[in-house]
């Protein structure tokens, strides 16, 4: 986890935005699939788009999440709901990454995309606003500072929003988002290509076993 925010094992569900009614529940049914096949969940939504598609979003630790990935955690999560069955009609099940403009959900998003773009959405009124866009200044355990893209007349620079007032927040999609993402995914690809190198070193048995 990033330095600074209180670490927490795989299996906890350490998001501070989370679903509520119906994507609620199904969160909490496929909370122990997800993590026991190695990811982490980032949102659960169910909507009518063609039909019914049950979304889920999540990634590795690492970040990164690839095709093979969504198809494994796809048929990890699938027998979960359906011993459950909590979705009445028949639906779609679509796996992804977070993709670039993603939601934020746990604190250490707020930390790991610190100076990028993003919007905000609260439950209660902040600074007589429930809606903000601009730049994650800082962020601790307490609550996110964002340094408002364009503050209105008498507004302050900046606001800082406590982590349970926010109701929604994701990263606004720009260049500069692009470039960072794609550099931080193929670092994270290098980094797990040399785990897995490392790990196959140590599968290797003396010669002639």
């Amino acid at each position: 986890m990033t330095d600074g925010l209180t670490d927490t094992s795989l299996g906890h569900d350490d998001r501070i935005i989370r679903e509520s009614g119906i994507d609620a529940r199904i969160a909490s049914i496929i909370a122990p699939a997800v993590a026991g096949a190695g990811f982490r969940l980032v949102r659960v939504r169910l909507s009518g788009q063609n039909g019914l598609t049950l979304q889920i979003m999540a990634e590795r630790p690492d970040g990164t999440m690839t095709v093979e990935d969504c198809e494994a955690l796809s048929q990890a999560i699938s027998p979960a709901l359906d011993v459950d069955d909590p979705i009445e009609k028949n639906y779609n099940l679509e796996v992804s990454s977070p993709g670039i403009d993603r939601p934020l959900v746990r604190k250490s998003d707020f930390v790991e995309w610190q100076g990028c773009l993003a919007k905000f959405e609260t439950s209660q009124l902040v600074a007589e606003r429930k809606r903000f866009r601009g730049r994650i200044a800082a962020a601790d355990d307490h609550g996110v500072t964002v340094d408002r893209d364009a503050p209105g007349y008498g507004e302050a620079p900046s606001v800082v929003i406590p982590y349970e007032m926010l109701a929604e927040a994701h990263l606004v999609l720009t260049d500069d988002l692009v470039r960072d993402a794609l550099s931080r995914d193929n670092r994270a690809k290098k980094d797990a290509r040399k785990r897995r190198r490392g790990d196959d070193k140590d599968n290797v048995g003396p010669a002639g076993e």
